[in-house]
């Protein structure tokens, strides 16, 4: 792919999972539960991730989280954003190759709990407050059904975008 294509593709699905930050952080909690939302901003990553490369990825999930936090006046949360992102980045990029295009319902299971492992590592840092472990395992879990069906999101723009020609397998 050159360079300029490239370089529009992830700027529009940067743009994309912004839009979709700030839309969803604006939505009212899901659950009684706070801090657990779909993540469906992570769709543009993992799309990013597979269709321009893992650098321009690592740059779509930065953009995204410092905007939109910047957007949302959610400053603290950056903090928990970027540890959960990065993590999830390096996560969804060390299995990339294993679980392929096609499984990234799979992929993003694995993406969001390491989203919120970084995120619960943030918060012990910065509380220093050892009780918030207890929270872990709920996280986990709502992190395997919210991270399967963000990437059966991802996988279903995927498979509709090469059959629609936008790209080449």
């Amino acid at each position: 792919m050159k360079k300029l294509r490239k370089l529009t593709l992830a700027a529009l699905l940067t743009a994309a999972g912004l839009v979709v930050f700030v839309i969803e952080a604006q939505l009212p909690p899901l659950t009684v539960i706070p801090g657990i939302k779909p993540g469906l901003s992570n769709v543009f990553t993992m799309l990013t991730l597979f269709w321009v490369g893992p650098s321009w990825a690592l740059g779509t999930m930065f953009v995204r989280v410092s905007l939109g936090c910047l957007l949302t006046g959610q400053t603290m949360a950056f903090f928990y954003s970027l540890s959960g992102g990065l993590l999830a980045f390096f996560i969804m990029w060390a299995l990339k190759k294993p679980l392929g295009e096609e499984k990234l319902w799979v992929l993003s299971a694995f993406g969001a709990m390491g989203h919120n492992l970084g995120q619960m590592a943030a918060a012990l840092f910065i509380t220093r407050t050892a009780a918030l472990l207890y929270y872990l395992p709920v996280l986990m879990v709502s992190a395997i059904g919210t991270g399967i069906f963000t990437g059966l999101c991802a996988q279903l723009v995927s498979r509709r975008a090469r059959r629609a020609g936008f790209l080449s397998k």
